[in-house]
């Protein structure tokens, strides 16, 4: 049981690895160079980022399940559907859990160019807290962008 319990942390831990945070660059993204623009905030507002469902916490827990379930029958003859049992419950535990544990608060900055456009920016919350009216910079890297605080003259 103890080991079914650590495979079952070990894969949630992996995915709360993931992170979308504008003050952790990915590996991929070193050393590549950005396009960066001038913008000036108009509005920020918290929004919640939907957790992911890549299947593998539904995987983890279905196998979780199924084991605790088949173990729990005592080779009865009955095992076999409380294992079945036990996996469905687990597949739907992990996924509710994969989803829980990526979920994000992040911002929607609103941008105005300084030719006039208006931007969106969806990105998670970071180090920096933006205000309406701040020079920020727009940076584009690997068809990604993240805002930052323009640097003061």
């Amino acid at each position: 049981m103890i080991k079914k319990i650590g495979v079952w942390g070990m894969a949630l831990a992996l995915a709360a690895c993931a992170s979308s945070s504008p003050d952790v660059i990915q590996r991929g993204d070193a050393q590549r160079l950005s396009t960066v623009v001038d913008a000036v905030v108009l509005n920020v507002r918290t929004v919640t980022v939907e957790g992911s469902q890549s299947g593998a916490g539904a995987a983890a827990g279905g196998v979780v399940g199924g084991l605790a379930g088949y173990g729990a029958g005592r080779n009865q003859p009955e095992s076999q559907i409380v294992g079945i049992l036990g996996a469905a419950a687990g597949a739907v535990a992990g996924n509710v859990i994969e989803r829980a544990g990526t979920r994000e608060e992040a911002y929607e900055i609103l941008v105005q160019l300084k030719n006039g456009e208006r931007r969106a920016i969806v990105q998670a919350k970071g180090e920096e807290v933006f205000a309406p009216g701040d020079p920020v910079l727009l940076i584009t890297s690997g068809g990604k962008v993240r805002v930052a605080k323009a640097p003061k003259p």
